[in-house]
């Protein structure tokens, strides 16, 4: 054998170790999907940048935490609860500042939802510190399978699952639909949309609920897997702007693909080399932006 395909099948890590980071990478993954894919319906129906999306995900966890240890109320209708409560505060948060900035320029309604991301981190971290809270996986998905090459736990297999459900679901409800064809016309010409008796206004109020609602369930999905803390939005919202640059701002095939790519090429860094796990995605979106700068499925203006 030669020395330098020696030197590689040394290095190569353990079969086990592999496929664990890359289950690793396809968790992240989903989180960065959903998260990304709530931010490219935001920006692409209402042309907010919305820095608030990392506070929605973590309200989303603390929500879950709250009915179960205030109210007895466990995972699984928190799936449909928290959600839908956050995007009432979300609907509540554009009624009555975001309407206000639609025709200025993208850093207005950036540096408000960062405003509002931080007073939520604020509050909370007040109230319950830094330290996370714990949240239990649900009876009926603890255990794992044996897939003869390594162990897949069951809860992370319904993340898995459940993340490309919801955004299979959300592509389809916006591309292949007459609601969806209404949001997207919406975007192009308001006033001829409105002309024939569509209530735009609520229409784009319903729209950033909804993202709103889609950060909500990834933090409520997260909850079991990371502890729920304040700063649990502030860590990822980063990493998840620039999946969704990547992408393509506003492309929604862009924000769910580019979120399972790159959370698979998180996980195989820290594999082959773990000093740049923390950077290659940030690596990867500054060749993306010097090649194409509109994303991998952007649309050049």
């Amino acid at each position: 054998m030669p020395d330098w395909l020696a030197h590689i099948a040394v290095a190569m890590p353990p079969t086990q170790a592999l496929f664990g980071q890359l289950l690793i990478g396809l968790i992240n993954g989903a989180f960065y999907a959903m998260l990304s894919l709530g931010l490219a319906v935001i920006f692409g129906m209402l042309n907010i940048i919305n820095f608030a999306h990392g506070a929605q995900y973590m309200l989303g966890a603390f929500c879950a935490w709250f009915a179960l240890d205030y109210l007895g109320i466990g995972y699984w209708p928190s799936l449909i609860l928290a959600p839908i409560a956050v995007a009432a505060i979300g609907i509540a948060l554009e009624r009555l500042l975001l309407r206000h900035i639609y025709r200025l320029d993208h850093l207005y309604g950036l540096l408000l939802t960062f405003g509002v991301a931080l007073i939520i981190e604020g509050v909370l971290r007040n109230y319950y510190g830094s330290s996370g809270q714990p949240y239990s996986i649900p009876r009926e998905l603890t255990g794992a399978r044996n897939l003869g090459f390594m162990f897949l736990p069951n809860y992370r297999a319904w993340v898995i699952f459940a993340s490309l459900a919801v955004c299979f679901g959300t592509w389809f409800l916006i591309e292949r639909t007459r609601l969806g064809s209404y949001l997207r016309a919406a975007t192009e010409n308001p006033s001829l949309v409105q002309a024939f008796g569509i209530n735009v206004p609520r229409m784009v109020t319903l729209t950033y609920g909804f993202g709103a609602g889609l950060a909500a369930l990834a933090g409520v999905l997260a909850a079991p897997i990371y502890q729920v803390s304040p700063l649990m939005g502030s860590d990822i919202i980063v990493v998840v702007f620039a999946v969704v640059v990547i992408g393509g701002m506003g492309s929604i095939v862009g924000a769910v693909a580019s979120g399972f790519v790159l959370g698979v090429v998180e996980g195989l860094t820290k594999v082959f080399y773990p000093e740049a796990s923390n950077t290659v995605i940030f690596v990867v979106m500054a060749i993306v932006l010097l090649v194409k700068p509109a994303g991998f499925f952007g649309r050049t203006v």
